[in-house]
């Protein structure tokens, strides 16, 4: 959280960061005072309204995968920091599949610090791989509509499954 919030403060960009009341202790004292020109300290925001956004550059996240597919199907490119379980798959996908962030590496004691926060904020938002990244965003965004939107994929294999649903529980 130290780094992080470091990181954060280091950075060019502004910033909405989404803290657990249950975490707030864990944010550097003086660290919401310190940011409130450019920074927003939350215990709870609505997810999808905030990277529907168009002010939205960048999403900094652990990779869980309902907010990787939120992100993704939205077109906001992201920052990857997993923790555990199969959010490094999830980041590996962001990055090296999807194009669409980076991975903050960590150092020999698991923790990503305050320099590589910074470093890849600025390179999402900023850098050239940046720019690339936002165009690949933003045509996962289009094939998540068109999936969604009527005769495409999804709409059809959700059409598939009540219809089959549908022949199960008539036999039943």
């Amino acid at each position: 959280m130290e780094e992080l919030a470091r990181g954060l403060r280091r950075s060019k960009s502004n910033f909405l960061w989404v803290v657990r009341a249950s975490e707030a202790a864990k944010v550097p004292e003086g660290f919401v005072e310190e940011t409130l020109e450019k920074g927003l300290v939350v215990s709870w925001c609505p997810q999808m309204e905030v990277l529907v956004h168009e002010a939205v550059g960048c999403f900094v996240t652990h990779c869980g995968w309902n907010s990787t597919l939120e992100a993704l199907s939205l077109g906001v490119p992201m920052l990857a920091m997993p923790q555990w379980t199969d959010q490094r798959t999830n980041a590996k996908f962001i990055m090296d599949v999807w194009k669409i962030g980076l991975t903050a590496p960590s150092d020999e004691k698991g923790l990503v610090r305050e320099e590589v926060v910074e470093h890849c904020i600025s390179e999402i938002m900023e850098g050239e791989r940046g720019k690339e990244m936002k165009i690949n965003a933003l045509k996962w965004k289009e094939l998540a509509k068109k999936a969604v939107d009527e005769g495409g994929s999804s709409d059809k294999n959700i059409d598939e499954f009540i219809s089959k649903a549908g022949s199960v529980m008539a036999m039943c």
